[in-house]
C-alpha cells in the first residue's frame, strides 16, 4: 500500500476484505498499521463487512479471518464478451490520446489476467485480426494527453486553461474554460464548457487545442449534463436537391451522403435517383458533387446547377492562368 495518502472508507473497507481473504488471521492493530487508522476505526469497518453479509470471525487477542470456504467470485467472462474487449482496445488504440490509452491498455491487461485458458487464447488470436484506421488528427501532437487533463477536470470541477486555434482565427487565443462534457463527432473530439473568454457556453474541438493545463480554480458555476447544452438547433427551411447518379457509383457516396441531408432514393434504369434535404445557399454540396460530377446529373434545383458553373469557371480560369517563365 502506498502510505503517502490514507484510502477513503469504502476503498479501505475493500482493501481490509482483499486483505482478510489472504487466507490468514490478521491481528486488529495490524490493519490499524496498515491503514492508517484507529483500531477503533478498525472495529467501525470490520461491523461493516458483517452487516454487510461477510462472514468474518474474531476471536480476543487473536485477530480476524473469514469463515474457510468464504470467497468472492471471481470476474468470469464469456467467449463473446472477451472478444469484444479486443475491439474496444483497437478502437480505444484509434480514437483516444496517448494519456487515457495508456489508462485502456493497463485495465485490459488485468481483465486479460483473470481470463480461462481457452478465451485467453482466442483473445490473443483475434488481436492480430482486428485493425482500425482513422485518417484524421484527433489530437495535436503538443497535447498529447488531452482527454486525461478534460476528464480531470470534470471529475475534479477545476478550470482548464487552453491555447486555442480556432477555425477562423489565424493567432491562437488563451483560453480558461469550466468543461462540462465531452463526445466525439464527425470524425473529432469535442469539449463542450463555459469559456470565460467570451462569458458564454462554446464547444472545442481537441485537435485545436496547442496547449492544456489543468488549473487549481474551482468552476465559478453549477452546469447542466451535457445534453442541455447540445439541443438541436431550430429547424430551418431546407432546399431539396435531387440527383440522378450512376449506379454504379453511387455506392462510393453511401456514407458521404448522409452528412449533406440524404432522405431517399429510387432505381431509375442504370441509375439512382436520390433526394436530398440541405442548408439552402450552402456552397458546400456544390463542392461535394463537384467530386463526382462527371457520374451524376443535377435534377434541381437550377441554383445549385448555377452554383456548380460557378465553381467551375473558376477553376477553369485558374488552369488558364500564365506564369511569367523562370530564367535562371
Amino acid at each position: 500500500m502506498d502510505d503517502s495518502e490514507p484510502l477513503n472508507r469504502f476503498d479501505r473497507i475493500v482493501a481490509m476484505l482483499h486483505h482478510l481473504q489472504s487466507g490468514r488471521t490478521v491481528k486488529a492493530q495490524e490493519l490499524a498499521d496498515r491503514f492508517q487508522v484507529s483500531l477503533r476505526t478498525v472495529y467501525r469497518d470490520i461491523r461493516s463487512l458483517e452487516a454487510s453479509g461477510v462472514p468474518v470471525t474474531g476471536e480476543a487477542g487473536v485477530g480476524y479471518s473469514l469463515l474457510d470456504g468464504y470467497r468472492l467470485p471471481p470476474v468470469m467472462f464469456t467467449q463473446e464478451e472477451a472478444s469484444s474487449f479486443v475491439a474496444a482496445e483497437k478502437l480505444m488504440q484509434k480514437f483516444s490520446d496517448k494519456g487515457l490509452g495508456a489508462h485502456f491498455e493497463s485495465a485490459m491487461y488485468k481483465v486479460k489476467s483473470v481470463l480461462r485458458g481457452s478465451t485467453k487464447e482466442r483473445v490473443a488470436a483475434l488481436e492480430a485480426q482486428i485493425w482500425v484506421d482513422t485518417s484524421a488528427q484527433l489530437f495535436n501532437q503538443h497535447t498529447p494527453h488531452a482527454l486525461d487533463v478534460l476528464l480531470d477536470s470534470m471529475a475534479e470541477k477545476k478550470q482548464v486553461a487552453l491555447q486555442y486555434q480556432a477555425f477562423s482565427s489565424e493567432e491562437a487565443t488563451e483560453r480558461l474554460i469550466e468543461p462540462i462534457g465531452l463526445f466525439h463527432e464527425n470524425n473529432f473530439w469535442y469539449i463542450m464548457g463555459y469559456c470565460h473568454l467570451r462569458a458564454d457556453y462554446r464547444q472545442f474541438r481537441t485537435d485545436r487545442m496547442l496547449q492544456i493545463k489543468l488549473t487549481d480554480r474551482p468552476f465559478t458555476r453549477e452546469h447542466g449534463p451535457l445534453s442541455d447544452y447540445r439541443k438541436p438547433k431550430a429547424p430551418t427551411e431546407k432546399v431539396k436537391v435531387v440527383l440522378r447518379v450512376e449506379k454504379s457509383f453511387a455506392r462510393y457516396i453511401q456514407n458521404s451522403r448522409t452528412y449533406y441531408g440524404f432522405t431517399s432514393e429510387k432505381p431509375d434504369g442504370d441509375y439512382v435517383v436520390m433526394t436530398f434535404l440541405t442548408e439552402p445557399h450552402c456552397e458546400g454540396f456544390a463542392r461535394w458533387y463537384v467530386m463526382f460530377g462527371d457520374c451524376a446529373q443535377i435534377l434541381e434545383p437550377e441554383s445549385l446547377k448555377e452554383q456548380v458553373s460557378g465553381i467551375l469557371a473558376r477553376v477553369q480560369a485558374s488552369l488558364q492562368l500564365k506564369t511569367e517563365p523562370v530564367y535562371s
